[in-house]
């Protein structure tokens, strides 16, 4: 497959825009400028463009010079984090309060940059759906455009995603045959007590007894519970209770989260921790309000699309750059709304080994990512495309 050209000027592009994005980042459902910036491109390179699905979602259609076949969805998720940063350069973040901590300004641009390419060079059969969705982080913004009729409106036979990776070098790709993300739950628990003196405790209902019995005993529900093979995580990750010296607080406040990839021991631990809150409850004649709320399924890819993704990625970066051993990530992705719709591939691309995490202050998008990222995209399209048949799904 032959190395796809990126002059002087469409590498500047592509630094540009990639540091205008994170110059304005913009949150959850907010991504207007962003949208407006992408929707703009898109149609100067003569794509079809629809706006508005989530609020705030950009679609382009472009279809290929070489006739009739499939379609496929190539997804990047536009949206910012609410944190401060901390980088000292020159394109940090002009929004207080809020930055791209976890680098979709490059995942936008790298598409952007593959749309420009492909809308210029169309050799291809059927046709590409560019898909930029807000509100990634905890919001959901995937599901939201697949109920308001994203591939209803735009059918594809595949959709694809990628995110960049602090850890691995850029240059570097991680492919899973399948698990890739974990579900994400997370739930808030009000226990309800009687307040007191605190030297006279036996006048009270101790809720911060409780609580902190709870907290230490729901490690258990993962250790001692489920199947060793099957990973989960259960954290709380907040506990409010009280404000002064001499008072034994009548509420405590506690938030948290639960991560795994199979949907059938996500049911169980929802349950048992709905059974074990009730029993602390009881045991200490407090009120319980649990309210557990189902987020994002598991992020799973399908086989056959996977090894397609390996093998274009082992075209481009070289087979011995192809990772397809590490372990999936208790990090979850809204990805998961679409991939459950039809078969694909989320993929993991190196931004750098002494990068900063991902969701960190100090964290930057390696604009050295850039190119790799639109050669792949590039890749992708003409290598499924090129005879109009796609690979049949294992899932």
């Amino acid at each position: 497959m032959t190395m796809i050209e990126l002059g002087s000027e469409a590498l500047q592009d592509l630094q540009d825009w990639r540091h205008d994005f994170h110059r304005h980042p913009e949150t959850a459902f907010e991504e207007h400028r962003t949208a407006a910036r992408v929707a703009a491109l898109l149609r100067e390179w003569g794509l079809e463009v629809h706006e508005g699905l989530a609020g705030t979602g950009v679609v382009g259609v472009l279809r290929g010079a070489l006739g009739e076949g499939p379609a496929i969805g190539l997804r990047a998720d536009m949206d910012a984090l609410h944190v401060t940063e901390l980088n000292e350069v020159d394109h940090a973040s002009t929004h207080a309060g809020r930055m791209h901590a976890c680098g979709h300004d490059g995942h936008t641009t790298m598409l952007l940059g593959a749309a420009r390419h492909l809308a210029a060079n169309p050799d291809f059969r059927g046709q590409v759906v560019f898909i930029f969705q807000p509100a990634e982080e905890n919001e959901g913004g995937a599901r939201v455009m697949m109920e308001e009729g994203l591939f209803e409106r735009f059918p594809v036979q595949a959709v694809y995603a990628l995110h960049n990776w602090p850890g691995l070098p850029v240059g570097v790709a991680a492919v899973h045959g399948g698990p890739v993300m974990a579900a994400f739950d997370i739930f808030k628990l009000t226990l309800r007590g009687k307040g007191c003196h605190a030297a006279m405790p036996h006048l009270g209902k101790d809720t911060l007894l409780a609580a902190c019995q709870l907290v230490t005993q729901l490690p258990a529900l993962i250790a001692r519970e489920q199947e060793a093979h099957k990973p989960a995580v259960l954290s709380v990750t907040s506990f409010h209770a009280g404000d002064t010296f001499n008072v034994m607080p009548e509420e405590v406040k506690l938030l948290g989260t639960m991560r795994c990839y199979d949907m059938t021991q996500r049911a169980r631990i929802e349950q048992r921790l709905r059974d074990t809150v009730a029993a602390f409850a009881t045991l200490h004649g407090l009120e319980a309000d649990l309210d557990y709320q189902v987020r994002y399924p598991a992020t799973v890819n399908d086989p056959a699309h996977a090894d397609a993704c390996a093998a274009v990625l082992s075209d481009l970066l070289g087979d011995d750059h192809v990772r397809r051993d590490l372990p999936p990530s208790m990090a979850s992705e809204d990805f998961a709304f679409m991939s459950q719709a039809c078969p694909g591939a989320y993929i993991w691309m190196g931004n750098g080994e002494q990068s900063a995490s991902l969701h960190n202050p100090k964290y930057d998008f390696n604009d050295a990512l850039l190119p790799i990222g639109v050669r792949y995209w590039v890749k992708l399209v003409t290598s499924l495309l090129k005879d109009g048949r796609l690979p049949p799904a294992k899932a």
